[in-house]
């Protein structure tokens, strides 16, 4: 079995100290890299489970925080903190740029090879990224299909994927047609993946804490949105040899 390693790091950002997950792959050399992003309840296990599968493919990876070392378990509490970061695209920004720098410090990446990946929250930050200008390989982004400030998607330079649930009350279709038009209008290599009968936050492992409506794991798609985050970082980043 591949051996990684694994450390906390902590950085500010969004006037707090972020705490994230480091994973490194075996070896000493350079690898490609992605910074993976969490849903809005913050930077958990799940998360962290995640980047360390992706260490031991080939990756270097570095899970985010959103909440200064804390997990929003309550959904109002949530709510309250992530309603208004999703309606500011710099503070979006600030949150991935600060997590970016650290991720392109590590000795282990390569900064020409980097993606971004996220789910809810943490994917609309990746695409805040790519709409940015950001130099990334991917883009990849789970039930956060966002859209931005008119004209800003132009400066996406890299491929995008974006997975939902047919049945998301939060990203319903009106939603998905606003994204996807954006995408086109800005001759962004997009893809998107509807994955049927899921509701929001389907990837998402049950939890034991009150969620907001619309909410449901979805075992078998949460497998294949999974296969195919991991399709397109090999397309993209071609790290595992």
């Amino acid at each position: 079995m591949t051996t990684i390693t694994t450390r906390t790091v902590e950085y500010p950002a969004d006037g707090l100290t972020m705490i994230g997950h480091l994973a490194l792959p075996a070896g000493v050399d350079r690898r490609p890299a992605v910074l993976l992003g969490p849903e809005g309840m913050g930077l958990s296990d799940v998360e962290r489970r995640r980047a360390d599968v992706l260490a031991g493919l080939g990756y270097v990876v570095l899970a985010f925080d959103l909440h200064g070392g804390r997990y929003l378990a309550d959904p109002e509490e949530m709510l309250a903190r992530c309603l208004p970061l999703l309606a500011d695209p710099g503070r979006m920004r600030g949150i991935g740029h600060a997590a970016l720098d650290v991720l392109r410090a590590e000795p282990r990446t390569d900064p020409g090879r980097i993606a971004a990946v996220g789910y809810g929250t943490g994917g609309a930050v990746a695409l805040e990224l790519g709409r940015d200008g950001v130099d990334l390989r991917a883009i990849g982004t789970v039930n956060g299909l966002t859209t931005g400030r008119p004209g800003e998607a132009a400066r996406i330079r890299c491929p995008v994927w974006a997975g939902v649930g047919s049945e998301d009350p939060i990203m319903p279709p009106a939603q998905r047609d606003a994204f996807t038009a954006e995408m086109q209008a800005a001759g962004v290599d997009w893809r998107l993946v509807v994955y049927g009968g899921a509701l929001h936050a389907f990837h998402h492992p049950p939890v034991d804490h009150p969620t907001v409506p619309g909410v449901g794991c979805h075992p078998r798609h949460a497998q294949r949105a999974w296969r195919d985050v991991i399709e397109l970082l090999a397309e993209c980043l071609t790290a595992a040899e």
